[in-house]
């Protein structure tokens, strides 16, 4: 099930349960992208992390799985993530996660490194969406990197990327499953083009954002916050 904050699609029961199987089925590459995750974040001027929508943990796994000294603070609004989370990290230190959305975490703490993955796109107005690029921002240090990934691209530019998901899919798929979700992808998300997250992470405070990795219609870049 999946219900609504204010800004944030919730992932409830089925939904949370079988979130790993379904980045692993819709979104080629998903565990390349996961191995380079770590290294991207090697020059962070401190091992401290703020991982806004952790969802099930994979990219706090990730960095904790290359170099256990990492400190993180996962943030979700739903609880049910969270707890697939903790498992998944128990036996790891120096993890935290807050329920609720980064605006309302009260820590005064400022963080080495940050990641939003697969959360954009789920957010329909850009001024929420610069809101919560702001929200990030302030909570870094200077230098700190920020990884941003999900779905991008203009209307043109999604039609002919979802022609190429449809055709690396997994045979596991029904077709009456595939064309569910195509249908909700192009209907119900809100995409965000590469000209507007440039304006919008330029406008947030960070550095002009790289993309470093795509897969059909997701997308992954890099910025960071100025040292100055």
């Amino acid at each position: 099930m999946e219900t609504k904050t204010e800004d944030f699609a919730l992932f409830e029961s089925d939904r949370a349960i079988n979130y790993d199987a379904f980045v692993k089925e819709w979104i080629p590459n998903y565990g390349y992208f996961m191995s380079i995750f770590p290294n991207l974040l090697a020059n962070a001027p401190e091992k401290t992390m703020l991982t806004v929508g952790c969802g099930t943990g994979n990219e706090m796994l990730a960095l904790k799985t290359a170099d256990r000294a990492w400190s993180i603070t996962g943030v979700d609004p739903s609880l049910e993530m969270i707890q697939i989370a903790q498992k998944k990290l128990a036996s790891y230190e120096n993890i935290r996660f807050f329920e609720g959305e980064v605006t309302q975490l009260k820590s005064r703490a400022r963080y080495g490194a940050a990641s939003l993955i697969l959360v954009l796109h789920f957010i329909k107005y850009p001024y929420k969406k610069l809101s919560l690029l702001r929200a990030i921002q302030k909570r870094l240090k200077p230098g700190a990197p920020f990884i941003i990934m999900g779905i991008f691209g203009n209307k043109a530019q999604l039609r002919r990327n979802l022609n190429v998901l449809r055709a690396v899919l997994p045979h596991t798929l029904t077709a009456s499953e595939i064309e569910e979700r195509i249908t909700r992808i192009t209907n119900s998300l809100h995409r965000t083009s590469e000209e507007e997250l440039e304006k919008l992470t330029v406008k947030a405070g960070f550095e002009k954002p790289t993309r470093f990795f795509q897969t059909t219609i997701y997308s992954a870049w890099i910025t960071k916050k100025p040292t100055t």
